[in-house]
């Protein structure tokens, strides 16, 4: 059960600490401190319902995903290179939204709403936390509830570190010089992803 238990825990933590669409976000919020705790929350408990359908489901969601997922790819695709190209502006600009003290602070809806979209509207989470985490999670059909316990344990600890360690942070990106470059490296790794979808979609 132990087995079980740490080897979900380490996928888990494997897969998620590749920067993506969803971490990149959180890591803004984190050093802004906008809305951490309800965008940590929503993050690992989102994951952890896909990878329940990953482990407890996997069998009957192969059957279904196939036929849904070109629309997926290019949908997703078109959303996280709309990201990449809004983070290339506001790096390009700089100025104001580039500084955490003086951002005006956006709504909580808005910001769990932006959170839904690139969390359960993007492909690779779903590529991720149910096809691949269901996948490994079949090696343990015995200990099946201690995989996913231990696989929604990483995603809740690497959320949380990724959000409340962010402000550590702060002084750094307290210069609009620092926020250019983090706007733009999120840019250019949404751009990767971007052309990854469509590299899978032809």
């Amino acid at each position: 059960m132990l087995s079980a238990f740490f080897n979900g825990f380490g996928l888990s933590l494997s897969l998620i600490l590749a920067v993506g669409a969803q971490n990149a976000f959180v890591l803004k919020q984190g050093l802004r401190r906008e809305y951490v705790l309800p965008l940590v929350v929503f993050c690992a408990v989102s994951d952890a319902i896909l990878m329940g359908l990953g482990v407890f489901g996997f069998a009957a969601l192969m059957d279904l995903l196939p036929s849904a997922a070109p629309f997926m790819l290019w949908f997703g695709a078109l959303f996280v290179f709309a990201y990449a190209m809004l983070s290339f502006k506001r790096a390009w600009q700089g100025g104001e939204g580039l500084d955490p003290a003086s951002a005006s602070k956006g709504s909580l809806k808005a910001a769990l709403l932006f959170c839904f979209a690139i969390t359960w509207l993007n492909p690779h989470v779903y590529l991720d936390t149910v096809l691949l985490v269901g996948s490994v999670a079949s090696r343990f059909s015995d200990y099946s509830v201690a995989f996913w316990a231990g696989a929604s344990l990483g995603s809740a600890v690497f959320f949380v570190a990724l959000g409340y360690g962010a402000r550590f942070l702060a002084p750094l990106m307290a210069r609009a010089g620092s926020w250019r470059v983090l706007e733009f490296g999120i840019g250019v790794v949404m751009t990767v992803i971007a052309a990854g979808l469509v590299w899978s979609a032809i």
